[in-house]
């Protein structure tokens, strides 16, 4: 997504099971790279998790 990937949208790059399609390439950008699950984003499973990024998106939206 050259622009960036705007909060709330789902990126381009997941594939039909949401798995990164740039996992382990050097293109796939840093900031994916950077973001760790953690027990207190994971939860209790995908869709805690779901919410949680969406939360995080809402608050990092510029």
């Amino acid at each position: 997504m050259p622009g960036g990937k705007p909060a709330g949208e789902r990126c381009i790059q997941l594939d039909e099971y949401c798995r990164c399609r740039l996992f382990g390439d050097p293109a796939r950008p840093a900031v994916c790279a950077s973001l760790r699950p953690t027990a207190e984003m994971c939860g209790d499973g995908r869709e805690h998790a779901m919410a949680w990024l969406g939360r995080l998106e809402r608050l990092t939206a510029a």
